[in-house]
């Protein structure tokens, strides 16, 4: 009887330590301990959510162009092009000259999405539960730091041909060119191609991240019991 009431004294002293308390909060609702191979299974589930349900809306007309979050602006050097257009009454042309930068990226999304898909299938977690247990973009900060370089070589020629596609390089060689015949202005020859690849790669990453938050966040967008077991964790 002793034992027992000491044993109880035990267990209730041991709940209240934090530490204690900490391992219980990460422990999965429905009982037993998820391995770190389930963690990383969960959160690839997280990131193939996002390009499902968030990537994809970048492939659509305006996509891009009127999504506030990723709407791909003009490079500095290329600011004055446009300010230099406006100010001589091109307004209609410096317009046409950003809708086709945000064109080429909408369409070389929907060209490269198997990239990225391909890119979450292949990331290999090393450590699944500290990721887990990060910020509300964690997995996708990883995605990124581990797939950003290669999928810059394999994303770039797919915009350059969408800006051949959609026309934005015959717009952007009339809309340059009419600048540098503007007086008193220095001519310019950016490399646009490289600008918007990583920003529609910025883009992506973006609306990733939009939908790992959401999981994170919202129990009633976990909507597989994968999603429930693993985010339960860092709840």
């Amino acid at each position: 009887m002793i034992k027992r009431i000491v044993s109880v004294v035990l267990i209730l002293s041991l709940t209240a330590c934090a530490e204690l308390q900490e391992v219980v909060k990460q422990l999965p609702q429905s009982g037993g301990v998820l391995s770190n191979a389930d963690i990383a299974s969960g959160l690839r589930q997280a990131l193939d959510f996002g390009i499902d349900k968030q990537v994809s809306k970048l492939t659509a007309k305006d996509g891009f162009f009127k999504n506030e979050l990723v709407k791909i602006l003009l490079p500095e050097e290329l600011r004055k092009v446009d300010k230099g257009l406006r100010d001589i009454g091109l307004g209609n042309l410096a317009d046409e000259g950003l809708k086709v930068l945000n064109r080429a990226a909408e369409d070389a999304v929907k060209e490269a999405t198997p990239i990225f898909v391909n890119a979450v299938k292949d990331i290999t977690f090393a450590d699944a539960k500290n990721i887990l247990l990060g910020n509300d973009n964690a997995a996708t900060q990883y995605l990124t730091s581990r797939t950003e370089t290669a999928l810059y070589s394999k994303f770039k020629p797919v915009i350059n041909n969408s800006f051949s596609k959609v026309g934005a390089d015959q717009i952007w060689e009339n809309l340059i060119t009419k600048y540098n015949a503007i007086p008193f202005t220095n001519n310019v020859n950016p490399d646009l191609t490289d600008y918007v690849t990583k920003e529609a790669l910025k883009g992506v990453y973006t609306m990733i991240a939009v939908e790992e938050k959401d999981i994170r966040n919202k129990v009633s967008s976990r909507t597989t019991d994968l999603l429930k077991k693993v985010f339960a964790l860092q709840d």
